[in-house]
């Protein structure tokens, strides 16, 4: 008996990207209407979701805390590439972009990633376990990122308005760049254990320690499609952009909202992760994406932006506004007295979770 061979199954994560980048390049320059607007949409979140799961796969592969690294760079070039690409074709409407969209990922990954995480966890394990020296580090170096870049432009005076010099531009891009490198080598080399998941008796254990890792081929075909993926992302967003600034201004909400849309948008593969980890008690994984994600936004968007000014048009605001730096004061005392413990109930994950309606809310009604 003759039996035949089965072709081999394509999946769904590796069709998605090819179909994404097929899609954008026949939309690309063109006016959509409403069904386009919608068939794009579903395409863009199709591919998002691709790009997180060929992300894993190159974590799994390369192991923790580089896994969380991995993701955490990946999201924030799709910030980065779609900040610049809106301001240079949004003029000088699209001053403030920067600071809304990296203030809008702080606020989202810090309280919401963080929140909703804790939560997940404390709901299911009861106390979250995680390494304080870890996790405490990196919110010190998102607080000193976050000051630098943020909060500094409204107290200096070579310029006016919220927003820096050239010298004192290129003074906080280089600062916010040495900061995230310095905080990437204590995270992968110097101090790799802190940032590795609690077990619940003490100690520290390796990510995906049960799972058996993929090959070298198929790691390289995931980061290929990753690849694929944040380039189909970062072009089908920018398609959309008339989409939701026109949806923005539509339902009545202030023109900086489309910051918090697109910082929304770009964080989604981290949220699903981060909750897929704190499900099975790897809450360090978790806080690894949320606040690395937030290190990369402001530490690597910073300096991009920063030699984007070189042909962008208009000034540059970077400033907060004094309601957004009262938030950001709140954000950062919480999330101390959430790390210093080393452990958390649903409580702190429902305060942070808090924190961010109040974002949102606020910058829905300023």
């Amino acid at each position: 008996m003759v039996t035949q061979k089965r072709m081999p199954r394509i999946s769904w994560t590796t069709v998605v990207p090819i179909v994404a980048i097929v899609v954008l390049g026949l939309t690309w320059g063109r006016h959509l209407g409403p069904v386009l607007v919608v068939a794009v949409s579903v395409v863009l979140a199709a591919a998002v979701l691709a790009a997180v799961q060929h992300a894993e796969v190159v974590a799994h592969r390369v192991g923790e805390p580089f896994g969380s690294l991995v993701l955490a760079v990946a999201v924030t070039l799709i910030e980065v590439a779609l900040i610049v690409t809106l301001m240079v074709s949004g003029g000088p409407e699209t001053a403030s972009l920067a600071r809304d969209t990296v203030f809008a990922a702080l606020m989202i990954t810090a309280n919401g990633i963080v929140g909703i995480s804790l939560l997940v966890g404390a709901l299911r394990y009861g106390v979250t376990l995680f390494n304080a020296e870890g996790t405490g580090a990196a919110l010190a170096t998102v607080a000193a990122l976050a000051t630098l870049s943020l909060v500094l432009p409204n107290f200096t005076t070579s310029r006016p308005g919220p927003q820096f010099s050239p010298a004192q531009l290129a003074f906080a891009a280089v600062a916010s760049l040495l900061l995230y490198v310095m905080f990437v080598v204590t995270q992968t080399v110097q101090h790799r254990d802190f940032f590795l998941p609690v077990a619940p008796g003490g100690g520290t254990v390796a990510a995906d320690e049960h799972a058996e890792p993929p090959s070298a081929h198929a790691a390289r075909t995931s980061l290929i499609l990753l690849v694929i993926s944040l380039v189909a992302v970062v072009g089908l967003a920018k398609v959309e952009s008339p989409a939701i600034e026109a949806g923005v201004e539509a339902v009545g909400f202030p023109p900086s909202f489309v910051g918090v849309v697109i910082a929304l948008l770009v964080l989604l593969p981290e949220t699903l992760a981060a909750v897929r980890a704190a499900r099975q008690n790897r809450i360090q994984i978790s806080l690894n994406l949320a606040l690395g994600s937030a290190m990369a936004s402001i530490g690597l968007t910073i300096p991009a932006i920063a030699v984007a000014t070189i042909w962008l048009e208009g000034p540059l605001l970077l400033g907060l506004g004094p309601t957004q730096m009262v938030l950001l004061a709140l954000t950062v005392i919480v999330s101390v007295l959430t790390v210093v413990p080393g452990r958390a109930t649903r409580l702190q994950g429902g305060v942070h979770l808090v924190l961010l309606a109040a974002f949102i809310f606020w910058a829905i009604n300023p």
